[in-house]
């Protein structure tokens, strides 16, 4: 799907394409796909490469063009091995051109035209432009941490009452996502740091680069602290569950202890061999309460021991 919007003064729809203007291209077809390669001379390899999830952001110059890769925050069905992770978002300038393309639908980019339209503001250049979506990346990034903790807190919650397997692995998929958004933060501060250098920055755009490197630093440091609790709590729940399983074969090896000494004690008597007993008439009685009494100092023996 593709959108045209005026950036001049205040960012307006249009209903085709004009100079200067920003085309968001969302979840493209094939139709999309080959007018962007045929009418604005985009190179192909590159919308292959957006296309990549796995992609690093980077940025590179062909024929005239500025290619941009940045990676930023996309929730996936809440079935998903990995509910959180990142994606591509490629930003494209030559001219009078300036072109986005994503191929998933993201809260961010809904959230980036909404707030500016509200604003009433558009952008100054497509330099302006790419930076203000590092900004809005850094701060949804911001956001979805905010919700991973949430999650973090409600299955530490839920693991408090009963260690269980969905907890645990809820908890596991969560790590995976907090080391995806550790990558992709970094890799996008590499790419900022680099851009500064080769795109036209004025006063006002250092002024953007700044809020920018603080919103991505916060972010980093927020995605390392929670990846550093989520580790601490997995390993402390993980020592639980080893403490339990100690103690349940500890249990049960001290009860085969003290019903193996009946056990002993019959097998003795039941031998056929001469022990005195054979002909006593409370011999069985006998029996009994010596295996009851060896097995009751055996179970005090075991309770002053702890091992039981």
């Amino acid at each position: 799907m593709k959108t045209y919007w005026n950036t001049t003064g205040k960012l307006s729809h249009l209903t085709e394409w004009e100079p200067n203007c920003w085309i968001q291209v969302t979840c493209p077809t094939e139709d999309d796909q080959r007018e962007l390669e045929e009418r604005f001379n985009i190179p192909d390899y590159f919308i292959s490469d957006i296309s990549d999830t796995d992609e690093r952001a980077r940025y590179e110059y062909d024929d005239g063009w500025m290619l941009i890769i940045l990676r930023i925050p996309y929730v996936k069905e809440i079935r998903s091995r990995t509910p959180y992770t990142t994606v591509p978002l490629g930003i494209i300038h030559k001219r009078d051109v300036t072109i986005t393309v994503c191929f998933y639908e993201t809260n961010m980019m809904l959230d980036f035209v909404s707030f500016h339209q509200k604003r009433g503001v558009g952008f100054i250049d497509n330099v302006d432009l790419t930076f203000r979506l590092f900004l809005s990346s850094a701060v949804w990034y911001l956001k979805r941490l905010k919700q991973i903790n949430a999650l973090i807190e409600k299955a530490k919650h839920n693991l408090d009452h009963t260690v269980n397997n969905e907890s645990l692995i809820g908890l596991s998929r969560l790590q995976d996502s907090l080391t995806y958004f550790n990558t992709s933060i970094r890799g996008n501060e590499n790419l900022l740091q680099k851009l500064k250098f080769k795109l036209q920055v004025d006063e006002l755009d250092d002024d953007l680069i700044e809020d920018v490197n603080i919103e991505m630093t916060q972010a980093r440091e927020t995605t390392a602290i929670y990846s550093n609790i989520l580790e601490s709590t997995m390993d402390t729940y993980s020592s639980i569950i080893n403490n339990n399983m100690n103690t349940v074969m500890r249990t049960l090896t001290s009860v085969t202890i003290i019903l193996m000494i009946p056990t002993l004690v019959t097998s003795m008597f039941g031998m056929n061999l001469i022990n005195g007993m054979e002909s006593a008439p409370f011999g069985f009685v006998i029996a009994l309460i010596i295996s009851v009494l060896v097995s009751a100092i055996t179970w005090a023996f075991l309770r002053y021991k702890r091992l039981l």
